[in-house]
């Protein structure tokens, strides 16, 4: 099982780095529970997970070194699209069991510390295992727009790597559960992903009107804009 988190590492001089990540989930027996009969019991026993930072990455380079790291779990989409278009100022409170960070509006934690490695050129699987986990607040479900903001930020850390009308296409359905259920949160995230859209076409000399589907969302707000702070963050990927 994949869990969308936000995934916080520190290096030797105390400095907190907040990246969104896809961490993978593992059973006790090192099964991976997604592919259990009964997998929605099994979930409550794990305490094993797979980081898989790209390389290089500021993840990988903390994790290497502190051998520790924080897993958060949040509602907050604003996290996840802030890490994304430059915006990783988030307010942090200090771990409980190990030497690192926790995200203040976490509604669960987990305290991770690094057991093995499996090296890879691209993409090392860090195997972590749970030292501590502690609930702050009760989870009151996703709506449309969270689900929305969240995969629109999965489809904007690959700009280089999807073809920008496949992207669009997405883009546009996801627009539709958005407008029919956001909050202010969802709203302000949303709009920080689309100027990173913007952006990209600017940047990559694309013009709206000469795009297959012109008159898509993400064509009719296609726009010169001014380059956002952490563009470049973007770019690099949902896993940083």
């Amino acid at each position: 099982m994949i869990q969308e988190t936000i995934v916080i590492t520190q290096n030797s001089s105390g400095v907190a780095h907040i990246a969104p990540m896809g961490i993978h989930i593992i059973a006790k027996d090192g099964v991976y529970a997604a592919s259990q009969p009964g997998a929605g019991a099994a979930a409550e026993a794990q305490d094993e997970f797979i980081i898989l930072p790209f390389r290089p990455s500021t993840t990988l380079n903390n994790l290497l070194e502190s051998k520790t790291a924080v897993i958060n779990y949040c509602d907050d989409v604003r996290v996840f699209a802030g890490c994304l278009t430059g915006r990783r100022d988030w307010p942090l409170k200090p771990a409980e069991k190990i030497n690192g960070q926790v995200l203040a509006c976490a509604l669960a934690h987990t305290e991770v510390e690094l057991v093995r490695v499996e090296d890879d050129e691209t993409r090392p699987k860090l195997f972590c295992k749970a030292v501590h986990t502690a609930n702050h607040a009760p989870f009151r479900g996703f709506n449309r727009a969270q689900y929305s903001v969240l995969e629109a930020a999965i489809l904007i850390s690959r700009l280089n790597m999807i073809p920008l009308e496949k992207i669009q296409a997405e883009i546009d359905y996801l627009r539709i559960g958005l407008e029919k259920t956001a909050g202010d949160r969802e709203l302000e995230a949303w709009g920080w992903l689309m100027t990173v859209i913007e952006n990209h076409i600017a940047t990559e000399g694309v013009y709206a009107g000469n795009l297959p589907g012109a008159d898509s969302a993400i064509a009719k707000e296609a726009v010169h804009a001014v380059n956002l702070p952490g563009t470049g963050a973007a770019k690099a990927g949902i896993n940083s």
